[in-house]
């Protein structure tokens, strides 16, 4: 039993000690059944990306840590999810073990790739039955060594052995530092002060998940059509939704059903954002009601087994028909995500797709006449008043992370040049406060953001999230019919 565990048990009914208990609760337990495993459908693109570390790495040992489960409250956790980078290199996905550790160690101009974890404990150990954290009684088995090596074609290891290598660690070594805080303490003490390329690590992986390989957009692909399926769930449960005092949550309960069923889980908290709520950018309290009437502003997303996620924002009437001014608005930022669709292909840079959706929501803010000065004027870089309305960008990249490649420089994101392959948001809006005085009452209370999932091909872009109604009525067909 851990040490935590063990404190923690101090106030439970404890688990018998006695050799007699030992004995009994160890033995007469039927063989577990053989499973079958297969290499993954990701390995090969997971030993591309590896090559490519070595190439940038030759004669470094890398490691990439999962992580731990991470404290909810007290002994609960929350459900486990291992870093994005571990599962980049590893192939491994919601499955993950806790605390696992992927090592790369030179082997001349290429790496070996191991993968440390907590290998399952017998029927005979202790631990089996008596840690509430770890042990297989209590959270389940854990896969065999062999399954892990057939299923990801890794050498396995088990978690135990990699403390004797930690302690060799010397200033050839380089960490995904955020994933592990504790085992990153021990290899900072163990390889000692001096330069390391922790920081470098971390830049090259988020650079290289910007364009996707086959397997990453099939997934993304799957993770849409899964959180399609969410949407229509949402809008079948409206009458349920509108006759409740917090129907927001049910909304957002219904979408998480859905993601639990199809996927792994949501790729990031719902936002379930009825009325004026519509107009708070991350409102994932998900507390008030939902009236006839209202707009909804829903941004989910379905995550899938392998971790890939969507993200995918509609804006609808409740009662299946969008108000005149609900409508000006709604087009406006329709327009705004169909300009900027328009300019995406290969050779562009990245914020050109914001540029060409802030024309539009520019324009038409001025025209509505809610700005001080004029429409060029606001366009200029020591204007922007137009952003008051929209303050957040247009686009962001989209993979294992719903926010992807966070730690790419900026000339290879925002300033980057635009390849096929890049998977990324398109998502405009505009937001007009309960409590702005600069626009006239009607507008006042109204949020409407439109966002869909597109990548980068050859001549242009595919919109994956094209399934899903967009135009104003189409959604409102789309209310109408699934309510």
């Amino acid at each position: 039993m851990t040490k935590d565990s063990a404190e923690r048990n101090v106030n439970r009914s404890t688990t018998p000690e006695n050799s007699a208990f030992h004995t009994y609760i160890s033995g007469d337990w039927a063989d577990a059944p053989e499973t079958v495993a297969a290499a993954r459908a990701q390995v090969p693109f997971c030993a591309k990306r590896r090559a490519e570390l070595s190439a940038a790495f030759t004669g470094h040992t890398l490691v990439f840590p999962a992580g731990p489960m991470l404290v909810r409250s007290y002994d609960t956790y929350f459900p486990y999810r291992a870093h994005s980078a571990f599962t980049y290199f590893s192939g491994w996905g919601s499955d993950t073990v806790p605390d696992s550790v992927l090592v790369l160690t030179p082997n001349g101009q290429n790496h070996d790739a191991t993968v440390y974890y907590r290998f399952p404990a017998g029927r005979g150990t202790e631990e089996f039955y008596s840690d509430a954290d770890i042990g297989e009684f209590w959270i389940g088995p854990r896969p065999t060594p062999a399954s892990v090596s057939t299923e990801l074609e890794v050498t396995t290891r088990s978690l135990a052995d990699l403390d004797a290598i930690i302690d060799s660690a010397d200033d050839t070594w380089v960490i995904i530092r955020e994933a592990d805080a504790s085992l990153t303490e021990r290899i900072d003490v163990a390889r000692g002060v001096g330069e390391h390329r922790d920081d470098e690590l971390a830049q090259f992986q988020s650079e290289q998940r910007l364009v996707k390989d086959e397997f990453e957009i099939a997934e993304i692909r799957h993770a849409v059509a899964a959180t399609a399926m969410g949407f229509d769930d949402v809008l079948a449960s409206l009458p349920d939704v509108v006759a409740h005092r917090r129907g927001e949550r049910l909304i957002e309960g219904t979408f998480n059903r859905r993601a639990r069923a199809e996927g792994n889980q949501m790729g990031y908290e719902t936002i379930a954002a009825a009325g004026h709520h519509a107009c708070t950018l991350h409102w994932i309290r998900n507390d008030g009601p939902v009236r006839d009437g209202d707009l909804v502003l829903m941004d989910a997303g379905v995550e899938v087994e392998s971790l890939y996620t969507a993200d995918i924002t509609r804006t609808f009437p409740v009662n299946g028909r969008y108000s005149d001014t609900q409508r000006l608005v709604y087009d406006a930022v329709l327009e705004a995500a169909d300009a900027a669709f328009a300019v995406v292909k290969p050779g562009i840079i990245f914020r050109e797709v914001h540029a060409a959706a802030m024309a539009v929501i520019a324009r038409h803010v001025s025209e509505w006449g809610f700005l001080p000065v004029s429409l060029d004027e606001s366009l200029a870089d020591k204007g922007q008043h137009h952003r008051r309305y929209m303050v957040h960008g247009t686009s962001h990249h989209l993979g294992l992370d719903v926010h992807d490649c966070p730690q790419a420089r900026k000339e290879f994101y925002k300033d980057g040049i635009v390849r096929e392959g890049m998977v990324f948001t398109i998502e405009p809006g505009l937001y007009f406060q309960a409590d702005d005085l600069t626009v006239p009452e009607r507008f006042r209370g109204i949020g409407v953001r439109i966002e869909d999932n597109i990548v980068v091909t050859e001549a242009g872009a595919e919109n994956l999230s094209s399934g899903i109604p967009r135009t104003a009525d189409a959604v409102e067909a789309w209310v109408q019919g699934r309510r």
